[in-house]
């Protein structure tokens, strides 16, 4: 199968497991700032980042920490970038959030014109490690009710936001779709497969699990556009089937296992000659933009 569409490509810089756990990840504005620029010109057109209170290296979901970094970057390069949602249920979480208190720093940068997506995951599922396990150490419900599906689609409705879809498990997509769908006039969602070896959710990163998600997204969203992602995972043989399949690649250091030494503009550049040999070529954020467009 060949595909003429170009692919896109994200970068996701750090993710919510500080350096205690994922000791290469960049924590503060300027590290921050400076490896997704280096991203772009290694031609990521998606930036996604998680904010940190550097006094205490741990993530702090504020519009006031995400907004000079956004600002800094979209000055220096054209890109599409993006943050997160407090990870619900995880150590580092602020106790119990109601679906508005999680959306607060998203509703505030939208409303500010700073996002073009935002993160909207359509379910819970249960995340623990196989060396969790093995150790007696219990994992944690990542809960993401419908109250709180449903603010997130909302928002994207009200400030022409697109979607950004985890995909942890097949139910995640079903009622993505179908709340996407009851609501009506939402840009059209990006649906992120999320794949894994090092903890147990979802399918292992195969080519026969890309094919099952993408049969069950041509019966819920036909046509929808999809990326290949996760957390504890290398994605990177997954590449040339994705692009030949017409899906789209995500790779860095929130998705790589725990522990990972390759920085996340190594990883860009081994992604894009990937794509580039499977004979891809690179969309810019303006293309993005028009393929999302509703």
């Amino acid at each position: 199968m060949h595909n003429n569409a170009p692919t896109w490509l994200e970068v996701a810089l750090n993710g919510p497991w500080s350096r205690e756990r994922q000791p290469a990840i960049p924590i503060d504005a300027d590290e921050i700032v400076e490896q997704a620029v280096a991203c772009a010109h290694e031609g990521a057109a998606i930036i996604h980042l998680h904010p940190y209170d550097t006094a205490t290296g741990r993530q702090r979901d504020d519009a006031e920490i995400y907004a000079p970094i956004i600002e800094r970057i979209r000055s220096k390069v054209d890109v599409i970038c993006y943050g997160t949602l407090p990870f619900a249920g995880d150590v580092d979480a602020k106790g119990s959030l109601d679906a508005d208190q999680r959306y607060s720093a998203v509703e505030a940068l939208a409303r500010n014109g700073l996002l073009e997506w935002t993160v909207v995951d359509p379910g819970s599922t249960h995340i623990t490690t196989q060396d969790d396990i093995k150790r007696g150490k219990q994992g944690f419900i990542y809960a993401n009710p419908e109250d709180h599906v449903r603010r997130g689609l909302t928002l994207c409705q009200q400030y022409r936001l697109t979607p950004s879809y985890a995909i942890y498990e097949p139910g995640f997509m079903r009622l993505g779709a179908a709340l996407h769908r009851a609501l009506g006039d939402v840009p059209n969602a990006v649906y992120r497969l999320m794949f894994s070896d090092h903890f147990t959710f979802g399918f292992p990163p195969q080519p026969w699990a890309v094919e099952a998600y993408a049969r069950l997204l041509a019966v819920e969203a036909p046509g929808a556009a999809w990326m290949v992602a996760g957390l504890g995972v290398q994605i990177d043989p997954l590449i040339e089937y994705t692009v030949a399949h017409g899906g789209h690649v995500r790779v860095g250091l929130e998705d790589a296992p725990l522990g990972h030494t390759v920085s996340n503009v190594d990883q860009v550049r081994a992604a894009r000659k990937r794509i580039e040999r499977s004979g891809g070529r690179l969309a810019s954020a303006p293309e993005i933009r028009e393929a999302t467009a509703s």
